[in-house]
């Protein structure tokens, strides 16, 4: 019973960090690479792909939303290009400057 109590009270003191602390932990799975430097767009979205751990996750219902996210994403960008494009080809009028009644 005592080993017991021992082992119960060094595995507590080891949880909470007083007999040294653990080793720092390395992912044991790729890091996903979106990127960090623009916006996402479809491809990104396409080629993201989930690790499957020891339960797993349900695959159609993970892709399901993926690919309406995808396309969402996709349908975004091309209502964006059609509206800048609509506002470079409007063109943006200048401002007239004041007339100087010296003239």
């Amino acid at each position: 019973m005592l080993a017991g109590i021992v082992l119960i009270t060094v595995v507590a003191l080891l949880a909470v960090g007083r007999l040294g602390e653990l080793p720092g932990t390395t992912p044991d799975r790729a890091p996903l690479a979106l990127p960090e430097d623009r916006p996402l767009a479809k491809a990104d979205v396409d080629d993201v792909r989930f690790a499957v751990g020891l339960r797993g996750y349900r695959m159609d219902e993970v892709d399901e939303v993926l690919d309406r996210l995808a396309d969402e994403v996709s349908t975004r960008d091309a209502r964006i290009a059609e509206l800048e494009a609509r506002v470079a080809g409007m063109g943006v009028p200048r401002p007239v400057p004041p007339h100087d009644e010296r003239d």
